[in-house]
């Protein structure tokens, strides 16, 4: 090769435009476009947030207003669900009932993320035997069925909106921590880390700074996927007569009072059953196409 062929190919490589890597987040919304089940779930959890949100202003009826002569009134104009054996109407108990549901879903979660992550990150990081006593914690409390954990709980709270918050949110921290120390055992021994040590950062700040960014991924997913657990364990709580109060509507509350009259008026059970069922698949959805696309492991095999 002469220096003509050399300053061609230099010529060309300078012309080339440069193409900067994709982040973490980059390809991963490339990875759920192109998972269809992933946007289904994502427009679902959209589509029912806004009707949670913006539903029970835009009913002409409150959650609570009792017309007892139309009391069990199928499915009409008027009144789209229907009503209740005390005249109220389904429809805007049902979009109630989303808000208190995903309420309790997201306040549960945050916490679990605020408690989780620091939990984990800690145990993670210290090591040694700080580490061995806080995971034998919590392999003590995962030992007890979460179910019954959440009830003894909310037997000590008392029934109540905000018990449930501090119940789900004290009892869905234990998966968060243990997903978050095995993320940051594998990243405690990276260059930076020690680097980071090596020029005196305290363990909070290489936590805070060097770990938990580099851990988003799984805990997203987690955060994702539990979601809809929390929803689920609130509308067996209120099923059971442990959550929301009367006259708050819940899911599990409507579950529980249409199942009483599920031969002769099965749209009092049916509407909210459809709603917990819509809202848990495409909760699952999403965090399946999430876990997917954030996956470092199946990124890596996907792009080699």
């Amino acid at each position: 090769m002469d220096s003509r062929d050399f300053e061609q190919i230099t010529a060309a490589e300078r012309e080339e435009p440069y193409i900067p890597p994709q982040t973490l987040r980059e390809r991963g919304w490339q990875r759920m476009k192109q998972n269809r089940l992933a946007l289904g779930g994502m427009a679902i959890v959209a589509v029912m947030t806004v009707l949670a949100v913006a539903g029970p202003w835009l009913c002409p009826y409150t959650y609570d207003y009792q017309d007892f002569a139309n009391a069990n009134a199928w499915p009409s104009p008027a009144h789209w669900f229907g009503t209740d054996s005390l005249g109220r109407d389904l429809l805007v108990r049902v979009l109630y009932g989303a808000r208190i549901s995903l309420s309790i879903g997201l306040v549960a979660s945050v916490i679990n993320v605020v408690i989780g992550v620091l939990y984990g990150g800690i145990a993670g990081l210290v090591g040694g035997r700080t580490d061995r006593i806080m995971m034998h914690i919590v392999d003590v409390l995962y030992s007890i069925p979460m179910l019954l954990y959440v009830i003894l709980l909310m037997v000590v709270f008392k029934p109540g909106l905000l018990n449930i918050y501090l119940a789900l949110g004290i009892a869905y921290w234990l998966a968060m921590a243990r997903i978050v120390r095995g993320q940051i055992l594998s990243l405690k021994q990276q260059d930076y880390v020690l680097a980071a040590r090596s020029c005196g950062a305290s363990t909070w700040q290489i936590l805070r700074r060097h770990m938990i960014p580099n851990c988003v991924g799984p805990i997203i997913v987690t955060l994702t996927l539990s979601i809809p657990d929390a929803i689920f364990t609130e509308a067996f709580l209120s099923f059971i007569g442990l959550g929301v109060a009367a006259p708050m509507a819940s899911w599990g509350v409507l579950a529980s009072e249409g199942i009483a009259s599920m031969r002769s008026f099965p749209f009092q059970l049916v509407f909210p059953a459809i709603a917990l069922s819509v809202t848990m698949l495409g909760f699952m959805f999403l965090g399946d196409g999430l876990r997917d696309a954030l996956d470092p492991q199946h990124q890596k095999g996907g792009e080699g």
